[in-house]
């Protein structure tokens, strides 16, 4: 099995262990991904608010680079996932959408036609492409005692994008029993995390923040399991502001879920890319025998130190 792979800017640097566990878990499943070359960013969400052309041209620029013999792209981010499915689809719907952003990339000596390449996210191939029987057969350290809480946010699951339910999706929930772990009711998985709305508004980021870890700590979830580099973020970095703000107490690590393939398919600690995220995921780990590298976790801790800074003053309270 074969795929294009486009790991885009997160993964190279906030999300590196999200990166790191989905080579491994690939490796180990025998999927075999082949990174584009020379991609680029795909202008996440603002781009698209500023101007259109240069924006889907930005995006079909990656899948005009997707070698002819590859007809699908596995992507982990799901904001890219979304933008790179939208622009193929668009161009394939729109004529005159597709001849602009055709002549874009003919100034780059490049082209694509529309349904190309078929966009996919790497949940997707994971659940139906490899299938939760063959995983199991792999899993030789089950995540037996572990409750997690499987979050799939408000991008993956949009009707357009088809695999699973916009509403209540379970794929990631049928993952998850597949490696052994107890997985919990969580009502808000597909909700949104706020996205960047931290940068814009906070009162209403970590109000957004605080009821899903509010939600996944009314069931008594050990773990949080992500498929977002950006709800990652979100839920990991601001979850000391949001205890700060509300005068709560969640400690609760939020990983992606090729991180925790990687510990039940009995890769390392390491290979998991553990030890990066600020709300250590030691304590709960601890419930399958999993270490999380010392080292590691030290750094993720003075991370969550230096941003205990005072909270701002909302504009609300100055009035």
């Amino acid at each position: 099995m074969r795929y294009a792979y486009y790991p885009g800017c997160s993964l190279e640097r906030s999300a590196a262990s999200y990166h790191t566990s989905a080579m491994k878990v690939a490796d180990r499943l025998g999927l075999v991904f082949q990174e584009v070359d020379d991609w680029n960013c795909c202008g996440a969400t603002e781009y698209f608010a500023i101007n259109l052309l240069p924006a889907y041209a930005l995006v079909a620029r990656n899948l005009a680079l997707v070698p002819g013999d590859l007809a699908q792209m596995a992507v982990p981010c799901s904001a890219c996932y979304v933008n790179l499915k939208k622009t193929d689809k668009y161009m394939g719907k729109y004529p005159q959408l597709a001849q602009r952003v055709g002549q874009s990339l003919a100034a780059g000596q490049l082209g694509y036609r529309p349904g190309g390449v078929q966009v996919r996210h790497l949940l997707d191939i994971i659940v139906n492409d490899v299938g939760c029987d063959a995983i199991t057969k792999g899993v030789v350290k089950p995540l037996t005692g572990l409750r997690v809480a499987p979050y799939y946010g408000c991008l993956i699951v949009r009707p357009e994008n088809g695999f699973d339910n916009p509403e209540y999706p379970t794929s990631m929930d049928r993952l998850l029993r597949a490696l052994g772990a107890k997985v919990v009711d969580y009502p808000l998985k597909a909700q949104c995390c706020g996205g960047h709305m931290t940068q814009i508004s906070e009162k209403v980021a970590y109000e957004l923040i605080r009821r899903l870890l509010h939600n996944a700590a009314e069931y008594d979830a050990d773990v949080i399991a992500c498929v977002c580099p950006m709800c990652q973020l979100n839920l990991d970095a601001y979850q000391g502001n949001v205890n700060r703000h509300f005068g709560t107490d969640y400690r609760i690590p939020i990983l992606y879920f090729t991180q925790l393939m990687a510990l039940a398919l009995g890769l390392s600690a390491a290979d998991a890319g553990l030890g990066s995220e600020i709300v250590s995921a030691q304590p709960a780990l601890a419930k399958i025998a999993v270490e999380v590298p010392q080292e590691e976790d030290k750094k993720a801790r003075k991370r969550a130190d230096k941003r205990a800074l005072p909270m701002p003053t909302m504009p609300d309270e100055e009035a």
